[in-house]
């Protein structure tokens, strides 16, 4: 498969991005999506094996479990199209139900890495006889996309892996209002959720998953400092910042920053940005949800919640929602 993209358009939207993070009074940030270059993209999958990231094999363990209840769920032929999909590694439980139950399944992953489109690609080919790819590289927050639908066919969209936690209400509002234009009536959206702190979940637990032993996730931070190096000539020292994973109780969500950890000055595309020590710059958000503020979500963006799958300890959740 040979994937193209425009590469001055994307350091254009880098560049924008940069400046408009760091052009501010109070607190720097980058958006989130900086961080899925070819790098990473890679160390992102690294993250998802580590011990302690547990949202990965808690809902992998929820498709295993419940892959062909959700694929019959729509009463008809489904084509499957997923938001972010990186390399599908999970998507293939699904892919697996949706074959065994239809001759033909056209899977339609939507993704900034053209790298992790190649790798689910040959994946899929590999091993789940059937099934027909059609990747689209774009950036789903803020380039327009298509979702192809056969005749006869529903839509089941995924949106899985906790991805809608890296958004704040409003945004993750609009991302799930953009996706429903693209569905009609019936369709359905299978979305995961990484639940609230509860009797059964700690803060602890949390910071782990975003703060390993090995320093995967810190390195993965620290990526989008070397991508800013890389594709807008900037000069950050990596060394000269820290990973940082805070807790953030009064808004259900784990914030990841990088620290300046000496007074430093960066220059971006002719700008100089002056950073004070200990400042950071605010790099994610991964919003935790209750059930209220789930079924919230879906309703504000026309979707009606038909069916919710959660581990024993109720950890992680994953929804699957009717389009109306």
């Amino acid at each position: 498969m040979t994937v193209a993209t425009t590469l001055p358009t994307l350091n254009d939207a880098v560049l924008s991005a940069a400046l408009t993070g760091f052009n501010v009074q109070g607190q720097k940030s980058l958006p989130p999506w900086l961080f899925y270059d070819d790098i990473g993209s890679a160390l992102f999958e690294q993250i998802t094996a580590l011990p302690e990231y547990y949202l990965t094999r808690t809902e992998r363990a929820l498709f295993t479990t419940h892959a062909e209840e959700i694929v019959t769920a729509l009463g008809a032929d489904i084509t499957l199209a997923e938001l972010g999909a990186g390399s599908a590694a999970k998507t293939g439980i699904l892919l697996r139900a949706a074959a065994d139950a239809q001759p033909n399944v056209l899977y339609q992953p939507i993704d900034i890495s053209p790298s992790a489109l190649d790798e689910a690609a040959a994946g899929i080919a590999l091993h789940i006889p059937g099934v027909t790819v059609v990747p689209q590289v774009a950036n789903y927050i803020t380039e327009r996309y298509s979702i192809i639908r056969p005749p006869h066919h529903r839509v089941l969209a995924l949106y899985i892996g906790s991805s809608i936690g890296n958004f704040s209400p409003s945004e993750a509002r609009s991302i799930l209002c953009n996706l429903r234009h693209h569905l009609a009536p019936g369709d359905a959206l299978l979305l995961g959720t990484d639940l609230a702190p509860s009797a059964h979940k700690t803060v602890a637990t949390l910071l782990a998953a975003y703060d390993d032993a090995s320093g995967t996730t810190a390195a993965f931070n620290k990526n989008i400092l070397h991508r800013l190096n890389r594709e807008l000539a900037a000069n950050f020292s990596l060394d000269s910042f820290a990973h940082r994973a805070r807790w953030n109780a009064s808004e259900s969500r784990i914030e990841m920053h990088l620290e300046s950890l000496i007074p430093q000055t960066v220059h971006i595309a002719g700008k100089s940005i002056d950073f004070a020590a200990q400042e950071t710059i605010h790099t994610e958000n991964s919003y935790k949800f209750t059930t209220a503020a789930r079924t919230a979500l879906l309703t504000d963006a026309h979707f009606t919640p038909t069916r919710t799958f959660t581990d024993p300890a109720h950890t992680f959740a994953v929804t699957l929602a009717t389009a109306i």
